[in-house]
């Protein structure tokens, strides 16, 4: 087993050198530990929580149930196309190095630029929201304790989000075996708390709470003023926000990365949409008639309400404070993956104070200061929390067309323009093409869709501002890149090498001998056995 681990210890080291980089995070992140990640950024039932407030007054049920099945179906095909694109070339930069290295060489500097901006943003966006998330359900436990009495200010609900970053911070700058060792927790967590809402919801719910098959699955209430159909897909940004996963960005940190980190994302977003939709009946059947009551009760919280209705105060401490503790694992995940993506980025030149972002702290060998970036930039997106609910609730559509921006111009590039992409184990043969129109159609329509409004009738308290703060973002990128003589036009050339590459003669020896330790610690086995 030792022979076999350095094996493909020196297959991941000459695979990436292969790419221009070399090796410099531990590979501490075993196959299922990179499983761990992927399915721990989802957080499945508290990121359900965190946006069950999109769901609940844009089709109520039957949106909850139907639209997470729908768009769980596009959903996969997104990962499965990004799946791809990671088992070919398995870096810490991802969607930027993909993006230049499929692209024409006339825009492939622009177009890079555009997009490791865009997954910086979104990266950043997705941390800021689930930490929001975390401190809204903190709050709310609050107030379950209270006898609902209490109501958090927006003041509050801040002070708890800027603790809950600067302790995931503090987790984040540790090594990377033990980050890689905690990941295992997190699914366990994960999977338990799941079964335990699918499970013991339905058995506690008093009858007055319990629905109908025919309201819980066919139910439609639109409480928003869009027309139905629209509404219906307004319902999808709880399972686009809750189905997400940045696990790529941890591809230097993983062994046997290309085929690890695919099967990770695949295999995350499957058992991710299965799940997800089965807690989506379980509250559709116990969620009671009252839906605008969910939306204002006092505990600020649709789910924590549900739970409340059924185990009572008690009975929901206990479950809510679980779910707590995993948005805070879902929280810490997600910065740590963020952290990797902006160290990439700053490898390359491309972020401000690149000098100083891509630095390994000796001690810990990990970017400490690209995680207090993440976590500094993130308190500043959180300040629009006081701006009102919706200026917060755009940091949620942001994590998602932000990267959703990301996602589809390297998927684009790779059929669009003329390269020599070599796929990795991961291949979808035949289908790669059909399946990527599928993934950048639904993406492109849904950042449309995320740009609007959440009611046809609004003012400036309840514009979305998703379209003013990524768009902002966006077109400074744009300024920084053409700008007169600084501007990254001049200088910035995608991707910089900091290792030879090394020949394909020397990477085919590598190869060579990585087959021939794997086969003979095979023989090995076979002959003690």
């Amino acid at each position: 087993m030792g022979s076999s681990q350095h094996a493909v210890a020196k297959a991941d080291e000459a695979l990436l050198a292969e790419l221009g980089y070399k090796q410099e995070f531990k590979r501490a992140f075993t196959p299922l530990e990179v499983f761990g990640i992927a399915f721990s950024i989802i957080g499945l039932l508290p990121s359900i929580a965190s946006v069950l407030f999109y769901a609940v007054p844009n089709g109520g049920p039957a949106a909850m149930v139907w639209g997470w099945a729908v768009a769980s179906l596009f959903i996969l095909c997104v990962g499965m196309s990004m799946a791809e694109l990671g088992s070919a070339a398995p870096t810490s930069g991802g969607l930027y190095f993909w993006t230049h290295s499929l692209s024409s060489p006339r825009c492939r500097n622009f177009l890079a630029w555009i997009v490791g901006y865009a997954n910086t943003i979104g990266s950043i966006a997705s941390v800021a929201s689930i930490d929001w998330g975390c401190a809204v359900q903190v709050m709310a436990a609050v107030s379950i304790g209270s006898g609902q009495t209490f109501t958090a200010t927006s003041a509050q609900t801040f002070g708890v989000y800027v603790a809950i970053l600067l302790s995931h911070a503090v987790v984040c700058c540790l090594g990377t075996a033990v980050l890689a060792r905690l990941q295992t927790v997190y699914v366990v967590l994960n999977v338990a708390l799941c079964l335990a809402v699918i499970i013991g919801l339905p058995a506690a719910t008093p009858k007055e709470y319990m629905n109908t098959a025919s309201y819980a699955l066919g139910n439609f209430t639109n409480l928003n003023g869009w027309p139905d159909g629209y509404a219906f897909i307004l319902s999808f940004l709880a399972p686009l926000w809750t189905i997400l996963d940045s696990s790529v960005h941890i591809s230097e940190e993983s062994s046997n990365a290309a085929t690890a980190v695919p099967w990770a994302i695949v295999s995350a977003i499957g058992i991710a949409g299965i799940l997800g939709w089965a807690i989506n009946v379980s509250l559709a059947f116990c969620m009671g008639s009252d839906l605008t009551y969910l939306l204002d009760s006092p505990i600020a919280q649709p789910m924590a309400q549900i739970f409340f209705n059924s185990f009572g105060q008690n009975g929901t401490l206990a479950l809510w404070s679980i779910v707590v503790l995993v948005q805070y694992m879902m929280g810490s995940s997600m910065m740590l993956a963020a952290s990797r993506q902006s160290f990439a980025f700053a490898r390359d030149g491309a972020l401000p104070f690149s000098s100083y972002l891509y630095r390994m702290n000796g001690f810990t060998k990990t970017p400490v200061n690209t995680v207090w970036f993440v976590a500094g930039f993130s308190v500043i997106l959180g300040m629009l929390s006081f701006a009102g609910a919706q200026a917060i609730n755009a940091i949620f559509a942001i994590s998602v067309t932000a990267l959703y921006i990301a996602y589809a111009i390297p998927i684009t590039a790779r059929f669009v323009f003329k390269n020599d992409f070599k796929p990795g184990p991961f291949n979808l043969g035949v289908f790669s093409l059909p399946i990527a129109i599928i993934s950048v159609s639904y993406m492109a329509f849904m950042d449309i869709v995320f740009f609007f409004p959440t009611t046809p009738q609004t003012s400036v308290a309840g514009m979305n501002y998703t379209v003013v703060v990524l768009g902002g973002i966006l077109f400074l990128s744009v300024v920084w890149y053409y700008f007169p003589v600084y501007g990254g036009v001049h200088w910035f050339t995608g991707p910089v090498s900091n290792v030879g590459k090394v020949s394909e003669e020397a990477a085919s020896s590598i190869r060579g001998s990585v087959e021939k330790n794997l086969q003979a610690d095979v023989g090995e086995a076979t002959v003690e056995a």
